[in-house]
């Protein structure tokens, strides 16, 4: 057997990029460059992972907090319910005080013990300690500083996100009240105009409001996703946004896949081969300390090329081993796990052969991979070059 790595994975350095910039051209000049000057051979099946946050600057894809307000002025005519926001200050704090511009009066209701994407307000065993019932208590605020604290900080940033969220609205102008609670027909107790702020339970939580008798429900998702005043815009509204200026929203870019293909055409005739191109935001992967699961986008690719669609179709090598190939000897091992795998070619991979292969979509988990390695910091290769991932212990 030749080949002595498997997959790999590489950040590339590319230039700070701003609204106007050709990002295809860029991106593959930066790939070309790195190729020369690293000595990378490329192959055909290789994989480019380019960050959300470059496409959308590119794009201009921004939007002020007083066209959200606008926006939100537009959808609503009374007090409004803002239910299951995750905590945040990057994703929410901005969009939380449009609502408060909107001049509507605001009944904010926060998952617990932790948001969405597990992010605590309380500790878990001194919930149980007070005999609280997450799945039938509701807590007000007052009731909350009773059971918990005057002031609860969170354990990775030390905020007090209840404080910190009646804080940016109060400041504005805004009349908030703040309530814990994991059913969303309790917001109906205080109005029928609902706006669903989670991003992954969201089609559910619209459902139930709407068999509920809520008169008005939208999402963060149908919030700027059109144009408001000349801004920009996204399919999924006010999700997948982060705080870009004190402001000013970045959005989501929008029309992922004409940029992919794009960037893959031009790579075909810089490298002569057919490399697959995705477009990352967050990884889909839960923090075993902080409990955070990191994926707050609501998706993890916007856009990819067709050789990205679909799952791995693999065997587990342990289970083959300890089963089928436990009595073969060690010389020959390899040679029979090879062929193996070449018996998988042209069929799906079932039953225990696949046993504890997680089938997750190819595009979750090289986003992972491309968001872990890129990280969210100043390492400044927002690129990722992957080669190797659709390899195998079968190839030369």
């Amino acid at each position: 057997m030749a080949r002595a790595v498997g997959t790999t994975a590489r950040g590339l350095r590319a230039p700070i990029i701003k609204e106007g910039d050709n990002l295809a051209e860029i991106v593959v000049s930066s790939v070309v460059n790195a190729i020369e000057v690293e000595g990378i051979k490329v192959n055909d099946k290789d994989v480019i992972g380019v960050t959300e946050s470059l496409v959308a600057r590119a794009q201009g894809n921004y939007i002020s907090i007083q066209n959200i307000a606008e926006d939100i002025k537009s959808k609503f005519d009374g007090e409004i319910a803002v239910l299951f926001p995750i905590l945040s200050r990057n994703r929410f704090s901005l969009i939380l005080k449009s609502i408060a511009l909107s001049g509507r009066k605001m009944h904010l209701f926060l998952n617990y013990p932790s948001d969405e994407v597990g992010n605590h307000l309380m500790d878990i065993d001194l919930m149980d300690e007070k005999g609280v019932n997450p799945y039938k208590d509701v807590l007000t605020e007052a009731k909350y500083r009773e059971l918990f604290g005057a002031k609860v900080e969170h354990p990775f940033t030390g905020i007090d996100y209840v404080q910190m969220y009646r804080d940016i609205v109060e400041e504005v102008g805004g009349e908030v009240e703040i309530y814990l609670a994991n059913d969303p027909r309790e917001a109906l107790k205080y109005t029928d105009q609902i706006l669903v702020a989670n991003i992954h339970e969201r089609h559910r939580t619209k459902r139930i409001l709407k068999a509920a008798g809520a008169k008005v429900v939208y999402g963060l998702d149908d919030i700027a996703s059109s144009p408001v005043n000349g801004s920009g815009y996204s399919e999924y509204g006010l999700l997948g946004s982060n705080k870009a200026t004190e402001e000013t929203v970045k959005l989501f870019p929008r029309e992922g896949d004409v940029f992919v293909r794009e960037v893959q055409a031009a790579l075909k005739e810089k490298t002569g081969k057919n490399i697959e191109v995705m477009i990352y935001g967050d990884g889909a992967f839960k923090d075993p300390v902080g409990k955070i699961w990191e994926l707050a986008d609501p998706i993890v690719s916007p856009g990819f090329t067709d050789g990205l669609v679909g799952t791995p179709n693999e065997i587990k090598l342990k289970y083959i081993a300890d089963n089928d190939l436990k009595d073969v000897d060690s010389a020959s091992l390899a040679d029979e796990m090879i062929k193996k795998i070449k018996e998988k070619e042209n069929k799906k991979v079932a039953g225990n052969e696949a046993l504890g292969t997680t089938p997750r979509q190819i595009t979750d988990l090289l986003g992972s991979l491309c968001d872990l390695i890129s990280g969210s910091g100043d390492k400044g290769t927002p690129i990722i070059l992957i080669q190797g991932y659709f390899d195998n212990y079968a190839t030369e």
